[in-house]
């Protein structure tokens, strides 16, 4: 399995996963159709941008939100030290929204 498909399956499995309670989770087929009609960018780029803030790290957890009619892209990553952070994106533009450690 290529590493496209694999980030592809990782995202779509984090989609199922519960929201906050003034967001509207995206289920997987409509992740998948807004990022085939180009309104939101891939689950591979968005994932990358969030390893970049943490090299070395891995993807736990992604799940694809609608905040304030905003596309948020959450993706849970632990490093290299077993430090679990939580990392918010922009679905849209890609732009880091949110950094911080999960506690």
């Amino acid at each position: 399995m290529n590493a496209r498909k694999l980030v592809l399956i990782i995202g779509i499995l984090g989609l199922a996963g519960t929201g906050i309670a003034h967001a509207d989770d995206i289920g997987p087929d409509q992740a998948i159709k807004l990022m085939q009609e180009g309104r939101i960018q891939s689950f591979e780029k968005l994932n990358e941008a969030a390893l970049a803030k943490h090299p070395g790290a891995t993807v736990e957890e992604t799940e694809l939100e609608k905040e304030r009619g905003s596309y948020v892209y959450e993706v849970e990553l632990r490093d290299t030290q077993g430090v679990e952070w939580k990392v918010e994106l922009d679905a849209v533009s890609g732009k880091i929204l949110r950094d911080d450690k999960d506690n």
